[in-house]
């Protein structure tokens, strides 16, 4: 996606991607970080920021996925939290239109890149603490946020509930995705022995940043199924086999294998 200020216009995008994807035989879609409202200018996204309850996107992809009879994966929403903190929330809607589950982004990116641009999401985000998975159509999925992806001990957490995919949707800078993106997954991907599903953003935003694009499937044994570059708006189709995932377990068994080791 290349998702912008207008979350009326994120959902047409969403929806649409919805009908495209059911008529496309998929059992389920994977949607990027922030696909409803993509604004660092938090005052004026601050008008736009709704509770769960009122929020209009996530009623827009509730009602088409019953309506396609398909499972979303909603890479993120910004939601009015408690207090004054926002959180940054992926939801799974199952072929009903229900919340089968929900997480909130545990790692918060704060950061000073060399280019200049500084990122403080904990100034207005509230960390998630629980670590997610689900049953979805597509096997036992696990939940992530973008910058959670450098943090191996929540996928070894993921990795230890026999997760047969992990999601992790992104809105991933340039400078940092060129350098990390690709190669970060395929790791996550190995030390977990699942596959990996990574819808991205891409492209210009009408904030003014830029994101990286390039949403992967990777497979258990950290292989590129799937690359959709940087155009936007591009739906890719990949296919989840757990004949896969069992000969990539049998081969090497890291999570059997694996001992708690004492700091």
């Amino acid at each position: 996606m290349n998702s912008g200020i207008d979350p009326e216009a994120n959902a047409k995008v969403l929806v649409n991607a919805i009908g495209r994807a059911a008529r496309g035989g998929a059992a389920m879609l994977f949607t990027p970080e922030m696909s409803g409202l993509l604004d660092r200018n938090r005052k004026r996204a601050a008008d736009r920021v709704q509770s769960e309850e009122r929020d209009s996107v996530l009623a827009a992809v509730r009602d088409a996925a019953a309506h396609h009879d398909i499972w979303v994966a909603l890479g993120s929403l910004a939601i009015k939290g408690d207090g004054d903190r926002w959180v940054n929330r992926s939801f799974v809607i199952n072929d009903q239109g229900q919340i089968s589950a929900r997480y909130d982004k545990i790692h918060m990116f704060d950061v000073d890149l060399a280019t200049g641009e500084k990122w403080r999401e904990s100034s207005v985000y509230k960390p998630g603490d629980d670590v997610v998975s689900v049953d979805a159509a597509p096997g036992h999925l696990g939940m992530s946020i973008c910058y959670d992806m450098r943090f191996p001990a929540l996928f070894e957490a993921l990795g230890q509930r026999s997760c047969d995919l992990i999601a992790v949707p992104a809105a991933f800078t340039v400078p940092t995705g060129r350098a990390h993106w690709h190669v970060l997954l395929r790791a996550r991907a190995i030390e977990s022995s699942a596959y990996i599903v990574a819808a991205a953003q891409t492209g210009d935003h009408e904030d003014g940043r830029s994101t990286f694009g390039h949403s992967l499937v990777v497979d258990p044994w950290g292989e590129i199924i799937l690359d959709l570059g940087t155009e936007p708006n591009e739906l890719g189709f990949a296919e989840i086999s757990k004949e896969r995932i069992r000969a990539v377990r049998s081969q090497v068994p890291s999570l059997a294998n694996r001992r708690k080791i004492a700091n």
